[in-house]
């Protein structure tokens, strides 16, 4: 499953090819890919993702996987867009670990949860590079985080964060936000808004429990003054 990290771009569009696994018992193994082609990163947030493929494989650790993207990648910025250059490692296989043990008759999910925002950077002369980074975690893994933020006209921006670790989200057009794959423990979240110079405050929230396997649903925030 592909899903994304936010990113504040008007489209970040990667070009899929193909993703393979690699376990002790098989080697590697290319998964049959649902629709290989360019994707919008940006569609695929908020507890939103789209399907890449499926496979069944003998049980076993699985290692590794390596996703590997073609050559038509692009991000739209202000209505314009631009190429998106990909270090020559992309095309052969961007190596991802994953040091999982799979069991016998069990069905998992595994999401590719690619970071817009930091894969994206501008170079000296303008132009605009893609250095994937990229985070992996199972359906079981971890918990999640959500909750609404107001006003849209606020540009809100979500963020969680523990000595260990700093998680990131732009809610929807209605102030819906969701943030999977956080390892438990307890997180700040800090409410802010993406506007420049900041019309409104911040709103931090301390000691937010995360448990595997479930959803921590938070109170609605306001980023306006009472």
């Amino acid at each position: 499953m592909l899903t994304d990290a936010p990113a504040v771009y008007d489209a970040v569009n990667v070009d899929i090819r193909e993703v393979r696994l690699h376990s002790e018992t098989e080697g590697w193994v290319s998964v049959p890919h649902e629709n290989p082609g360019v994707y919008n990163l940006l569609e695929f947030s908020n507890g939103l993702d789209v399907l890449v493929g499926t496979i069944e494989i003998e049980p076993g650790t699985l290692s590794q996987m390596r996703l590997i993207l073609g050559s038509e990648n692009s991000v739209d910025v202000d209505g314009i867009s631009y190429p998106l250059t990909t270090p020559s490692g992309s095309t052969s296989g961007l190596k991802l670990n994953l040091h999982s043990q799979l069991e016998a008759d069990y069905f998992y999910r595994i999401w590719l949860d690619f970071d817009a925002a930091r894969s994206v950077h501008v170079t000296g002369n303008g132009k605009y590079m893609l250095k994937p980074v990229i985070r992996m975690f199972t359906e079981a893994s971890g918990g999640a985080v959500t909750g609404n933020v107001f006003p849209a006209e606020a540009a809100p921006n979500v963020t969680i964060y523990n000595e260990s670790d700093t998680l990131s989200a732009i809610p929807a057009d209605n102030g819906y936000f969701l943030i999977p794959g956080v390892t438990a423990g307890n997180y700040t979240v800090k409410f802010s808004s993406r506007i420049d110079p900041l019309p409104v405050f911040e709103v931090i929230i301390p000691d937010v429990a995360v448990v595997k396997g479930e959803t921590t649903i938070l109170a609605d925030v306001s980023l306006l003054p009472l």
